[in-house]
């Protein structure tokens, strides 16, 4: 089996990868899938840290007109990703792959508190680290939050993992004509808007010099690609 060219990543999972077109906001098919593939990258000797999203669930900008104000809509979101990760959590382990959850909003009968230093040594101990509850903080997205979290916990990259198989220059649903970067600088998508990540996500991970690979989750084997270092998505880099 290849040699992987990170030794500690941070995977970011968007809430909606985990939902197909059924009624129940979570397809554990799909979360199988996924689960599968994170432990063919543990088994490789990579430590994972996991952020997973609450789109699937509530998205807080959902309520923002008509329901819960800011604050209360970016709270509920943050529940939601609890949620998410406590169900990835369950098929991990149900696959044998060692997790802990942790949140950044104290709920002890469920998870364990966000504490920095815990998390780097249950990464150390081969168990896939799974960081619920955004930032703990509204006006912050996940995105944020995986940033933050990739940069506490000293990983190598941020891998978010979405249902494009890339950063375009603009849409390509929108736009047929629209080509796929290989390779951009932070700078450029900030100032293009190409909506990769939030813009603190990005600005935190250039002042860092942290690289970001977008790519496509729904691919087989592109987690396993991603972390062998082959050439996929579009990774984000340098100015």
């Amino acid at each position: 089996m290849a040699t992987p060219a990170y030794k500690r990543i941070l995977l970011k999972l968007s809430g909606e990868a985990l939902h197909s077109s059924g009624e129940n906001p979570i397809d554990f098919k799909i979360v199988e899938q996924f689960c599968r593939e994170i432990g063919e990258v543990t088994d490789l000797g990579v430590q994972v840290g996991l952020v997973v999203g609450g789109g699937n669930i509530y998205r807080g900008a959902q309520g923002y007109a008509s329901g819960p104000d800011r604050t209360s809509g970016d709270y509920m979101g943050m529940l939601a990703t609890v949620i998410n990760a406590v169900a990835v959590q369950a098929v991990l382990e149900h696959q044998g792959v060692p997790t802990r959850v942790m949140t950044a909003i104290e709920m002890r009968p469920v998870a364990e508190p966000y504490i920095r230093r815990r998390a780097i040594r249950h990464l150390d101990k081969g168990r896939v680290v799974i960081f619920g509850a955004g930032t703990g903080n509204p006006f912050f997205t996940t995105d944020t939050a995986a940033a933050l979290r990739a940069n506490e916990m000293g990983a190598e990259i941020l891998m978010k993992a979405t249902k494009v198989d890339g950063i375009y220059t603009s849409d390509p649903v929108e736009n047929p004509d629209a080509t796929r970067y290989d390779e951009i600088s932070y700078s450029r998508a900030l100032a293009d808007n190409l909506r990769v990540m939030d813009a603190t996500a990005i600005s935190l991970c250039r002042e860092n010099a942290l690289p970001i690979l977008v790519f496509n989750l729904m691919a087989p084997g592109s987690i396993l690609k991603a972390v062998r270092g082959e050439t996929i998505g579009t990774i984000v880099k340098g100015d």
